[in-house]
Protein backbone atom coordinates (compact mmCIF):
# COMPACT_ATOMS: atom_id res chain seq x y z
CA UNK A 1 0.00 0.00 0.00
CA UNK A 2 1.32 3.57 -0.97
CA UNK A 3 0.34 6.38 0.84
CA UNK A 4 0.09 9.55 -1.33
CA UNK A 5 0.55 13.00 -0.36
CA UNK A 6 -2.50 14.87 -0.20
CA UNK A 7 -3.27 18.08 -2.19
CA UNK A 8 0.02 17.77 -4.06
CA UNK A 9 2.28 18.75 -1.45
CA UNK A 10 5.28 16.72 -0.40
CA UNK A 11 6.28 16.81 3.26
CA UNK A 12 9.86 17.33 3.74
CA UNK A 13 11.78 15.73 6.08
CA UNK A 14 14.18 17.00 7.74
CA UNK A 15 17.21 15.70 9.14
CA UNK A 16 19.04 16.44 11.87
CA UNK A 17 23.29 16.10 12.08
CA UNK A 18 23.77 14.68 15.44
CA UNK A 19 26.94 14.82 16.70
CA UNK A 20 28.65 12.96 18.90
CA UNK A 21 29.64 15.25 21.83
CA UNK A 22 32.16 13.56 24.58
CA UNK A 23 30.32 13.20 27.93
CA UNK A 24 33.01 15.03 30.50
CA UNK A 25 32.32 16.05 33.73
CA UNK A 26 32.74 20.01 34.15
CA UNK A 27 35.49 21.31 35.97
CA UNK A 28 35.02 20.74 39.38
CA UNK A 29 35.12 24.50 41.53
CA UNK A 30 36.59 24.94 44.98
CA UNK A 31 33.44 25.80 47.15
CA UNK A 32 33.98 27.79 50.51
CA UNK A 33 32.30 26.50 53.46
CA UNK A 34 31.19 28.87 56.36
CA UNK A 35 30.37 27.63 59.47
CA UNK A 36 28.00 29.46 61.45
CA UNK A 37 28.32 27.78 64.92
CA UNK A 38 32.22 26.85 65.69
CA UNK A 39 32.39 23.20 66.96
CA UNK A 40 33.98 23.38 70.37
CA UNK A 41 35.69 20.10 72.01
CA UNK A 42 33.86 17.84 73.85
CA UNK A 43 36.67 17.00 76.25
CA UNK A 44 37.27 20.76 76.67
CA UNK A 45 37.81 21.64 80.51
CA UNK A 46 35.35 23.88 81.74
CA UNK A 47 36.07 27.86 83.61
CA UNK A 48 37.13 27.48 86.82
CA UNK A 49 34.70 30.06 88.25
CA UNK A 50 32.20 27.60 86.37
CA UNK A 51 33.16 25.01 88.56
CA UNK A 52 33.30 26.85 91.75
CA UNK A 53 29.40 27.91 91.32
CA UNK A 54 29.00 24.45 90.38
CA UNK A 55 30.29 23.29 93.70
CA UNK A 56 28.45 26.35 95.72
CA UNK A 57 25.41 25.02 94.44
CA UNK A 58 25.72 21.04 94.94
CA UNK A 59 27.12 21.76 98.74
CA UNK A 60 24.38 23.97 99.20
CA UNK A 61 21.27 21.62 98.32
CA UNK A 62 23.70 18.36 99.39
CA UNK A 63 24.70 20.29 103.05
CA UNK A 64 20.23 20.11 103.35
CA UNK A 65 20.38 16.39 103.25
CA UNK A 66 23.77 15.15 104.18
CA UNK A 67 25.86 17.80 106.24
CA UNK A 68 28.73 15.47 106.20
CA UNK A 69 29.45 15.49 102.98
CA UNK A 70 31.40 18.37 100.85
CA UNK A 71 32.28 18.63 96.95
CA UNK A 72 35.75 20.71 96.77
CA UNK A 73 38.03 21.26 93.91
CA UNK A 74 41.57 19.43 94.18
CA UNK A 75 44.34 21.78 94.29
CA UNK A 76 46.98 18.89 94.36
CA UNK A 77 46.76 17.79 91.17
CA UNK A 78 47.50 19.50 87.29
CA UNK A 79 43.80 18.96 86.65
CA UNK A 80 40.63 20.17 87.89
CA UNK A 81 38.59 17.39 89.91
CA UNK A 82 35.89 17.40 92.43
CA UNK A 83 36.45 15.83 95.69
CA UNK A 84 33.90 14.04 97.45
CA UNK A 85 34.52 13.83 101.46
CA UNK A 86 33.10 12.48 104.24
CA UNK A 87 33.71 15.48 106.87
CA UNK A 88 33.64 13.26 109.90
CA UNK A 89 36.55 10.93 108.72
CA UNK A 90 37.67 13.00 106.40
CA UNK A 91 38.04 10.27 103.44
CA UNK A 92 37.93 11.00 100.08
CA UNK A 93 34.55 9.00 98.94
CA UNK A 94 35.20 9.98 95.36
CA UNK A 95 36.98 11.93 92.66
CA UNK A 96 35.03 12.93 89.52
CA UNK A 97 36.14 15.23 87.10
CA UNK A 98 35.36 19.31 86.81
CA UNK A 99 32.87 17.95 83.58
CA UNK A 100 30.78 15.61 85.60
CA UNK A 101 30.48 17.98 88.27
CA UNK A 102 28.61 20.55 86.56
CA UNK A 103 26.37 18.07 84.86
CA UNK A 104 25.25 17.05 88.51
CA UNK A 105 24.42 20.62 89.29
CA UNK A 106 22.30 20.92 86.21
CA UNK A 107 20.16 17.60 87.41
CA UNK A 108 20.18 19.06 91.32
CA UNK A 109 18.91 22.29 89.93
CA UNK A 110 16.14 20.65 87.65
CA UNK A 111 15.39 18.80 90.77
CA UNK A 112 14.88 21.38 92.72
CA UNK A 113 12.73 22.73 90.42
CA UNK A 114 10.38 19.68 89.93
CA UNK A 115 10.22 19.96 93.59
CA UNK A 116 9.00 23.51 93.85
CA UNK A 117 6.51 22.42 91.00
CA UNK A 118 5.30 19.91 93.45
CA UNK A 119 4.45 21.62 96.46
CA UNK A 120 2.82 24.63 94.47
Amino acid sequence: MQVQPFGGITPKTESYDRQATPLTAPAARPVAVETRNPVTAVDAEPAPAEVADALKTINKTVQAMSPSLEFSIDADSKRTVVKVVDMDTKEVIRQMPSVEALEIAKALDRLQGLLIRQKA
